[in-house]
């Protein structure tokens, strides 16, 4: 069996939106089609090695899936209101900002942003930039998604999705989304309508009427129904047929699954079969 091989660190898969979804891995300047390794044998080696996704520092231990510990601790990328919208400052003036880089908040946060439902096995809701769309469901392994409520700033999206969470998750839960458990009972305009009409009347001005529903196709061949997760950490060769891509998880014969993510920064050998 003739293998190609690659070296780089691992970041999270850039994607476009088509059918199936298309994935690749970058390493440098080079792009891996992911696609195309479907269906293929595929193995990857850990070499010990991280560095930082943000400075590049080697650091022997990943926060936030790739940063070193000061980038953790200081780097914007990383601030709280990053896992928590509804404590964005962005949207006030810099001089008023409590935040790590002012500037950064400014021209990340105080953006255009959607609250959106995604469904998966169950309902989801949740906030990204309008220039996420849909690349923020796609890494989420979305099977269906609609926006909600479209606002001027991160701010306002995440007080919106505080008062959502009282009706709905803002989880995925990733082992079922991996075994393709779809909550085909769901209909998702008339979900949508349920949540803008259960949320305070103040926030019906941000209620977007954009009702195309975006549907997502995977590059698997078959779906696991047990789910195992790699540890690179513990195990740094993972090796077997590639049998699928969803989210941001490569799914292996046998229910092996990693999350590229996680491992951000990681330094691998990648052998892909010919």
């Amino acid at each position: 069996m003739e293998l190609r091989s690659y070296e780089g660190n691992l970041h999270k898969m850039p994607t476009e939106y088509a059918n199936p979804v298309k994935y690749k891995l970058v390493f440098g300047e080079t792009d891996i089609d992911m696609n195309a390794a479907v269906g293929k044998f595929v193995r990857m080696e850990y070499s010990g090695v991280i560095n930082c996704i943000r400075c590049g520092r080697k650091t022997s231990k990943s926060f936030a899936q790739g940063f070193c510990f000061p980038c953790f601790r200081d780097a914007p990328e990383n601030s709280e209101c990053i896992i928590r919208p509804e404590l964005c400052h962005a949207h006030l003036p810099i001089e008023e900002m409590s935040a790590r880089d002012p500037q950064w908040e400014k021209d990340n946060h105080d953006q255009p942003h959607v609250v959106y439902v995604v469904i998966n096995s169950g309902i989801k809701v949740g906030v990204t930039r309008a220039t996420q769309v849909p690349y923020r469901w796609i890494d989420q392994g979305a099977w269906k998604a609609i926006k909600l409520a479209e606002t001027p700033d991160r701010y306002t999206a995440g007080i919106i999705e505080v008062e959502l969470k009282k009706f709905a998750s803002d989880k995925t839960a990733w082992q079922r989304m991996l075994k393709n458990e779809l909550a085909d009972e769901v209909e998702v305009v008339k979900t949508k309508n349920k949540l803008q009409e259960l949320m305070d009347d103040k926030f019906n001005q941000y209620d977007s009427s954009d009702d195309k529903i975006y549907e997502f196709n995977y590059p698997v061949i078959e779906y696991p129904t047990k789910v195992k997760s790699h540890n690179l950490d513990k195990s740094p060769i993972l090796e077997g047929k590639l049998m699928g891509i969803k989210g941001q998880y490569l799914i292996f014969e046998g229910g092996i699954v990693i999350n590229i993510r996680k491992y951000g920064g990681y330094f691998v050998k990648l052998e892909i079969e010919s």
